[in-house]
């Protein structure tokens, strides 16, 4: 039975935007809803009349109003929303125009820089009409390399008012990462940095732009903002210009907010592209807006006095999620470097510094809190603070227990997933309700996400494949250079007919939460029982001599066997008496199925650029299959250690 760490008290559930709309749910259909799970079900039961009303509680702004919510529930993909509406992304998150703080700006050993709402509406007014100007027009393709740094939100904002396509990456991925991604879209313009800083050094991105250039001749524009220098030497850059000198200058003009239909294309956002080329998924303005205000203000519960910070670059999907937040008028720190410089705690002095009330971050950096022995709750003032959010990969039991004892008691721990795909969630928290460690609060409103084992059929208490067996608004409206949608189907719609598979493994819970055990596609197979990568990784945490680790499913002997790579904390040896306290550890708290076959040593552990684990990768490497690409790797020198391992096939 899991343990409950955390319930909200009666004052702050009360107080919740989550009861605020269950109210006003109970009120327009004479329904008499008190707890989540009731409100969920009535959600899935009752799809459309659920948009609907958030459509009113959000205060969506629409210059027309819509005909029809919904065509057709039993049609997926390709159910159309909210017929009939005109609007515009940018108008829903600039509808604050005053003082209060909307950006705060924090950079490594840099002090903070804060931008109102008032100037940030100047600032997307200025870019907006120097784009408009150089004849950028909707559906035209502009896109980022920037750090997390206002910058990005602004030229995102100005380009989505005109009703062009935002595209971005972070300045740390490779030549051809960015050439595999921005090569297949055409940007017309490209907004940069000079560089940016890690663990306290200036690295260079105008050299790399140079490069990038050559191989996209669709650019016509790019535009630097300083960051590493005051005066950036644009000279290998023939067509590029300074920040402050795009813009408009003399007093801002009013915004156009291009008035669109609810499915225009808004983001196009990027798989991983660890089998391949990147697929580039496009969504809907409408569709981001509704389904991401539905997350930050239903199951995050943020407000317009809230302080919100998620750790992410602007190559991750969280970074789409968390600029949604200026829809609900809350500030938002925006953090650009390395977490542990210039020392380990260094997110939880910005957390004090910042009063930050929402602190969202991922499980490999509450895992390197741990190796770190920091104890945020005991070194900093986190009064301000009042939530934690976790995605990225699994959390497990004992993340949930370090963060209630080491970082604060009387927190709602909201770990949370989903994917870029559909850049917004299928499980999230629930204010109103408890949470348990290790799992999942709940599934999100009028997502009706199931468990389904290999027949096809909805488990619960057992574990199956995640999936979705009803359209949602964020649904990708179709990939990019794919104008019969066989790409789009064949990634989300072969497995099951009519229902989105994830590509996840996972169980429901009898309480309605979810528990997640890696990837399916990375699922291991010992004698066709199947395993999730994640039951592995909970273990490994137990082992103070651990650092990180991975396991694979090698082919042995018409099976498939466990390898498990560990990487040693500093000093630490991999002894056979160690081997086998690792192999006692599984043995004893997951299964006899859980024991890898052999343990061995790894000097690194290989992650995407959004921290994510690349299983699949080294199951590749060690079976001598290439890897497509390896510069959506962050370390993709990583993986040559797998690469001939001998004594992989000698025992």
């Amino acid at each position: 039975m899991a343990k409950k760490l955390w319930e909200p008290s009666e004052e702050r559930l009360q107080q919740t935007n989550l009861l605020r709309f269950m109210n006003q749910i109970n009120a327009k259909y004479n329904l008499n809803f008190g707890d989540y799970p009731a409100l969920y079900q009535w959600s899935v039961d009752h799809i459309p009349d659920f948009w609907a009303t958030l459509w009113d509680f959000a205060e969506i702004r629409a210059s027309q109003p819509y005909t029809q919510i919904v065509d057709d529930l039993q049609k997926m993909p390709g159910a159309k929303w909210f017929a009939g509406a005109r609007l515009n992304f940018a108008e829903n998150l600039l509808r604050f125009r005053d003082d209060a703080t909307a950006l705060i700006f924090k950079g490594e050993d840099h002090p903070s820089i804060k931008m109102s709402y008032a100037e940030l509406y100047d600032e997307v007014a200025r870019v907006a009409f120097s784009l408009r100007e150089m004849g950028v027009t909707q559906g035209d393709r502009v896109a980022g390399f920037m750090p997390n740094r206002p910058e990005a939100i602004i030229a995102m904002l100005a380009t989505t008012s005109i009703g062009a396509i935002w595209s971005s990456c972070s300045p740390d991925f490779g030549i051809k990462g960015v050439l595999d991604r921005f090569g297949q879209i055409k940007p017309r313009v490209l907004f940069t940095a000079d560089g940016y800083f890690f663990k306290g050094k200036p690295l260079d991105s105008l050299g790399r732009i140079s490069d990038i250039l050559k191989e996209l001749p669709s650019i016509e524009k790019v535009v630097v903002t300083p960051y590493i220098a005051t005066e950036p030497d644009l000279g290998l850059i023939s067509n590029a210009i300074l920040y402050d000198d795009f813009k408009t200058a003399g007093a801002a003009p009013e915004i156009r907010f291009e008035q669109l239909p609810f499915d225009h294309p808004l983001y196009i956002m990027f798989t991983s592209g660890t089998t391949g080329l990147p697929k580039c998924m496009v969504q809907s303005a409408g569709g981001i807006l509704l389904h991401q205000i539905k997350e930050l203000m239903l199951h995050t519960d943020l407000k317009r006095d809230d302080t919100i910070f998620y750790f992410t670059t602007c190559g991750w999907m969280m970074w789409n999620w968390l600029t949604c937040s200026l829809a609900t008028g809350a500030s938002l720190v925006l953090f650009d470097g390395n977490p542990f410089y210039p020392d380990p705690g260094a997110l939880w002095q910005m957390a004090q510094d910042e009063k930050i009330t929402v602190f969202g971050t991922s499980a490999g950096y509450i895992a390197a809190l741990q190796n770190a022995c920091v104890k945020p709750g005991a070194q900093y003032d986190l009064t301000a603070l009042k939530t934690v959010l976790s995605t990225g990969s699994p959390l497990s039991v004992e993340d949930f227990e370090f963060i209630y004892k080491e970082i604060k008691t009387d927190l709602q721990l909201a770990s949370i997933s989903g994917g870029s795909d559909i850049n917004g969630c299928f499980a999230l928290g629930n204010p109103m309700g408890a949470v348990y460690a290790g799992e999942l609060q709940c599934r999100g409103l009028a997502m009706k996400v199931f468990a389904f084992d290999e027949n096809g059929q909805a488990v619960t208490g057992q574990k199956g494949e995640l999936v979705c067996t009803a359209p949602f608004p964020s649904i990708p409206i179709y990939f990019w250079d794919d104008p019969d949608n066989k790409r789009l189907h064949a990634a989300y719609f072969e497995v099951f007919p009519n229902t989105w598979t994830h590509g996840d493994y996972v169980e429901i819970t009898e309480r309605g939460g979810m528990i997640i055990y890696g990837r399916s596609d990375a699922t291991l197979n010992p004698g066709g029982v199947r395993i999730g990568t994640a039951e592995i990784y909970r273990q490994m945490e137990l082992v103070e001599e651990i650092e990180d680790s991975v396991v694979v499913g090698q082919n042995w002997n018409n099976d498939v066997r466990v390898l498990l790579f560990v990487k040693l904390t500093a000093g630490a040896e991999l002894t056979d008496v160690l081997k086998t306290q690792i192999k006692q550890t599984i043995r004893t708290n997951a299964s006899p199925r859980h024991v890898p076959a052999l343990i061995l040593e790894t000097p690194d552990i290989p992650y995407t650029h959004n921290m994510k684990k690349v299983e699949l990768a080294v199951r590749k490497v060690i079976h001598n299959q290439p890897v497509m690409n390896k510069d959506a790797l962050r370390n993709p020198e990583a993986l040559d250690y797998f690469a001939n391992l001998k004594e992989i096939w000698e025992k």
